[in-house]
């Protein structure tokens, strides 16, 4: 049943024989009181006048405090100093950090074994049918022009060729190179001079705050290099995992690279140059992971911030005024 509310007098009397009388607001339920109603109301107006004593922000009335000019400082000083750090913290808080991290295992455990390849590669001075892909591994795979998702543009009126080409190697140390090995007729004096556009492996991440090694031969130019020398690349190829913020994993590839170029001779004595590609495959995986600064941190350190910045203001300010108060009682113990 509803309570309701009746004002009543209430007299009292001290042990000092003061005496008085206050308002009882008291709770009735139709015409009479119920004993719950009755001991609420007691136990409210016992409790009552004690619970603000637990108030520790006690009030300082207004008449009682003395504003000053370098009080007056600080607090601009101390409120801009505040604004410059939650703006700060806000930034970090709506950003996303890209945070890394290295472990030894197969990231990509559902490829197959496979990695995806990517190859774009000029050869300005040779033509497109004298042109192949080869590709060798240590599993015995033994692949001489290879010609599935494969392109060759002629360049220079037909005088070079830009080969480009998609496929897939095998998780195990191995090579694929370029050279005319699969040509029905070799050439005399084959210029093996190129530049590299692409060469990635696995997945493309177009990723602002991840700058990897994804393509670190694109760009290379070895148009001045000798025509007849053959040029190993060495690759180590690390496995690489982005995982955005909604779990997303996509798999890809960095690679680190060492070069060099040399003449190499067939067992009649006739030089037969080639672009090689040997790549060995690293057990360590770098992730890169996506993630926000969680909520209640950020309400922690602006709380920090606060705090923190009125503490130090406020000891700042009390020693500056107590040094000028000091300073004043003496310049007037001075004058007398």
């Amino acid at each position: 049943m509803a309570c309701h509310v009746r004002t009543r007098d209430l007299n009292w009397q001290t042990p000092g024989r003061r005496s008085g009388t206050c308002k009882l607001n008291r709770c009735i339920t139709g015409p009479a009181l119920t004993p719950s109603c009755e001991m609420m109301v007691h136990i409210f107006f016992a409790v009552g006048p004690m619970f603000h004593r637990f108030d520790i922000y006690r009030k300082v009335p207004k008449d009682l405090t003395q504003p000053t000019y370098t009080g007056a400082i600080i607090s601009v000083c101390c409120c801009l100093f505040i604004l410059f750090l939650f703006l700060s913290e806000l930034t970090g808080f709506i950003t996303t950090e890209v945070v890394n991290e290295l472990y030894v295992d197969d990231p990509d455990k559902d490829s197959g074994g496979k990695i995806d390849v990517s190859l774009n590669i000029s050869l300005p001075n040779l033509h497109c049918e004298l042109v192949g892909l080869d590709i060798q591994d240590e599993m015995g795979r033994h692949e001489v022009g290879h010609i599935d998702n494969s392109m060759k543009v002629p360049l220079n009126n037909g005088a070079g060729c830009r080969f480009e080409g998609q496929f897939s190697i095998n998780k195990v140390p191995g090579n694929f190179h370029v050279s005319t090995h699969s040509a029905t007729a070799q050439p005399q004096n084959p210029d093996m001079t190129h530049v590299i556009h692409k060469l990635s492996f696995g997945d493309t991440l177009q990723v602002q705050n991840v700058h990897g090694a994804f393509n670190a031969l694109g760009g290379a130019d070895r148009l001045t290099s000798n025509p007849l020398a053959s040029h190993d690349y060495i690759l180590k190829i690390v496995p690489t995992v982005y995982e955005d913020k909604s779990g997303k994993q996509r798999y890809s590839y960095q690679y680190t690279v060492a070069n060099k170029e040399y003449v190499a001779y067939s067992h009649t004595g006739r030089i037969i140059p080639a672009i090689w590609f040997r790549y060995d495959l690293s057990p360590i995986t770098v992730k890169y992971t996506e993630r926000r600064q969680p909520l209640y941190r950020f309400i922690t350190t602006i709380c920090a911030i606060i705090g923190g910045t009125f503490t130090v203001a406020g000891i700042l300010d009390s020693c500056i005024f107590t040094a000028s108060e000091a300073w004043k009682k003496i310049q007037l113990g001075k004058m007398h």
